[in-house]
């Protein structure tokens, strides 16, 4: 994480009890001089206990919200409880990869010294886009090329990563380098290649309205940057039938 330029705090101790959840996270961050940006990951700084009254004051402020747009959730049956669903859903569905801390990882030795590319994918990704909190749903293929010293992980761990890494408020562009970083820091590998291919709500709900558009970007790292032919084979093996 990136540091905040932002002075530390001189809170008394004991003015903490007194402050909303939300607050008191949001001192240890700026007292750490931790950035907080949506796409961060800040378990590093949740209390056990505060997720669950982390929940409660996000529903009492999406009730605010609610009552701002003007709908009478007092009377309204199917808008009674939706600030609790929302708030739930937001906080340990949508966006827990800001309040969680990383799935536990197995990592074995390259034992047989495998050094060929190992395709992943297509991995189902989805996220939300930071501008609009739309959803960003899509598919992610991973290429590694490992080498002696590299961690090997199992397959259903990349997933997991990348659930982890895509379960933010984030841009695409953003999402993928924070799934590169991740993955060349647990594996180390000669060559890592990450593309992901998703289409954006907030093209599909608003503004344009365009249905078909989908936004594919890559990042290439180690061998897969220097070598063509390899970063060819990589592409290859996408595109074989039935991905």
């Amino acid at each position: 994480m990136a540091m905040l330029a932002d002075a530390p705090s001189t809170l008394l101790p004991d003015t903490l009890p007194r402050m909303s959840v939300s607050d008191r996270i949001r001192h240890r961050l700026i007292h750490a001089q931790q950035r907080y940006h949506a796409n961060d990951n800040i378990s590093a700084f949740i209390r056990d206990g505060e997720l669950d009254e982390l929940r409660g004051d996000v529903e009492h402020r999406l009730r605010e919200v609610l009552h701002a747009l003007v709908i009478d959730t007092d009377k309204d049956h199917n808008t009674a409880d939706t600030a609790r669903r929302v708030a739930k859903m937001f906080v340990t569905e949508l966006f827990r990869g800001r309040y969680e801390p990383a799935p536990p990882v197995t990592e074995f030795p390259n034992v047989s010294r495998l050094n060929d590319v190992m395709l992943i994918g297509p991995i189902t990704v989805r996220s939300a886009c930071s501008h609009h909190l739309c959803p960003i749903v899509g598919k992610a293929w991973i290429g590694v090329l490992p080498n002696a010293a590299s961690n090997l992980i199992g397959l259903s761990k990349y997933a997991r990563i990348c659930d982890w890494v895509m379960s933010r408020p984030q841009i695409q562009e953003e999402a993928i380098t924070q799934l590169a970083d991740e993955l060349e820091r647990r594996v180390s590998p000669d060559g890592l290649a990450v593309v992901v291919e998703a289409t954006h709500f907030c093209m599909h709900w608003r503004g344009v309205k365009d249905a078909d558009s989908r936004m594919t970007n890559s990042v290439m790292r180690g061998a897969f940057l220097r070598d063509p032919a390899l970063r060819r084979e990589f592409l290859s093996l996408m595109r074989v039938p039935g991905r």
